[in-house]
């Protein structure tokens, strides 16, 4: 068992524990976090809860024992849903939705995209990693888009490198509140864990380099559309750089606010966009696109007539 602690700060002034849990504990499903709180293993306060509505107030200490991710000699082929969009004997290119997980993780052993990856190309079990093969990078749970996975460990380990050399261009398209003063710019800023909540990744002086580049696509009365390229990749990275200049991600309750955005978005506007790469067998060069999913092309419609 691995445990987790955190202290509930908001921004709102109060939360069911259940759906506070799933905020403050990364890669934790509300319906994995239900299922935990009813196990007994969690407490609020040092005292044990087993409601999953129990109230949380903000000041409140939070402490939950995760069950160690499965061995992984027992990853496991589940039907998952997500769409290819390329293929060819050494990769893939996913489109993949929100909800899933990339990979087993606490609270997530048989319904992560690997899983689903497992079941339709088997091959990808000796690629790469054991608890994540096939996969050279990853995007949050509650983001959509691009992502793309080596069949085979060739592939898997000029990827891995071109990543690492930000020879792959990642482009996302992210609703912020308000908006920028300038319409282009660049965000230089290290990051690293919030040493007030474990959970969370802050600007800190020590953390590691993180620059993210901006474009303003369209100007709305309350909210801007923009694209953004990340030049490096951390956790959570567009989210709290967004955030630092006072444009947050719309419908983002960890980095912004929880209210729901426009045409009322449950989930945090960020969609991986394009990913552009030299195909790392052949050298052809590769750009792949996904459109806006149905719920944030409405949320976009709505803002428009704001």
């Amino acid at each position: 068992m691995t445990t987790s602690q955190f202290r509930f700060e908001g921004p709102q002034k109060k939360s069911r524990l259940d759906v506070c849990l799933a905020g403050g504990v990364e890669d934790l499903s509300r319906s994995a976090a239900q299922r935990l709180v009813r196990a007994g293993a969690v407490t609020v306060n040092g005292e044990i809860e087993i409601r999953p509505a129990h109230t949380i107030l903000p000041g409140a200490e939070i402490r939950v024992e995760l069950p160690e991710p499965e061995d992984e000699s027992e990853l496991i082929a589940t039907n998952q849903s997500f769409t290819v969009i390329y293929e060819d004997e050494h990769l893939l290119v996913v489109d993949k939705p929100i909800g899933i997980t990339v990979h087993p993780g606490p609270g997530h052993n048989s319904d992560t995209l690997v899983n689903g990856l497992l079941f339709d190309f088997p091959e990808i079990r000796e690629v790469g990693e054991a608890e994540r093969p096939g996969i050279v990078h990853r995007i949050d749970r509650d983001t959509s888009g691009l992502m793309v996975v080596a069949r085979m460990q060739a592939a898997y380990e000029i990827l891995s490198e071109m990543i690492r050399e930000r020879q792959v261009r990642r482009v996302y398209t992210a609703l912020v509140r308000g908006g920028p003063e300038t319409d282009e710019g660049l965000i230089d800023a290290p990051l690293g864990r919030d040493p007030r909540n474990r959970q969370r990744q802050a600007i800190v002086e020590d953390g590691r380099e993180a620059r993210t580049r901006f474009r303003v696509l369209e100007r709305l009365s309350r909210t801007t559309l923009m694209e953004l390229v990340l030049e490096t990749g951390r956790t959570h990275q567009i989210r709290v750089h967004l955030s630092s200049i006072g444009n947050p991600v719309v419908g983002d309750g960890m980095y912004g606010r929880a209210a729901r955005g426009p045409g009322g978005l449950s989930r945090q506007f960020l969609h991986a966009s394009t990913l552009a790469f030299k195909h790392p067998i052949t050298g052809e060069t590769m750009q792949l696109d996904s459109s806006l999913p149905e719920d944030l092309q409405t949320s976009l419609d709505a803002a428009r007539q704001e």
